[in-house]
């Protein structure tokens, strides 16, 4: 049986179910000896901000929320400034947030997820996703590169130094 999974826009009757499933992701990356999102960031606000701004998605499986991430079109400020460069100076959509509910984790969501953006991409006209991660954060690092995203450099987020990622989609 094949599951459906959808993206759609998350709303904010899905604020409670999105924070678990960040708090579940905040104590993974802390049992995987990870320093990123262990400094109060992100936050029950930061849901809320996503979801007021138009910002948070939601994959579901068959109607469930299994992950959930923030899209953000063209406005990424620590983006301005990278340690390399990035392979596009055009509009592109940036990833944050990446949180994948227990349950669903080590199903290959992400993966799906990052497909399901692709096609967001594209049906919007735009020309890349740039998104950046923990050096530690091997699963994710994975991940990208499995998806065909190439390695730009490094940026500074409040958390500290990233690694960034960019891939061309049209």
């Amino acid at each position: 049986m094949n599951s459906e999974t959808k993206l759609r826009k998350a709303e904010i009757d899905d604020r409670d179910v999105i924070w678990g499933i960040i708090q579940q992701s905040i104590e993974r990356r802390k049992q995987d000896g990870s320093t990123q999102w262990q400094n109060g960031y992100p936050n029950l606000g930061t849901v809320e901000s996503d979801i007021a701004k138009g910002f948070g998605y939601v994959l579901t499986v068959d109607g469930e929320i299994a992950v959930y991430a923030a899209l953000i079109l063209n406005d990424e400020p620590a983006y301005s400034t990278i340690e390399g460069a990035w392979l596009s100076d055009r509009e592109f959509v940036v990833v944050h947030r990446v949180a994948v509910d227990g349950k669903f984790a080590g199903q290959g969501m992400v993966k799906k997820l990052f497909d399901h953006i692709e096609d967001f991409t594209k049906s919007h006209g735009i020309q890349s996703i740039k998104v950046d991660t923990n050096y530690d954060n091997m699963t994710m690092l994975k991940i990208l590169e499995s998806k065909g995203y190439s390695y730009c450099g490094e940026v500074l987020l409040a958390g500290g130094m990233r690694k960034a990622y960019e891939k061309i989609i049209i």
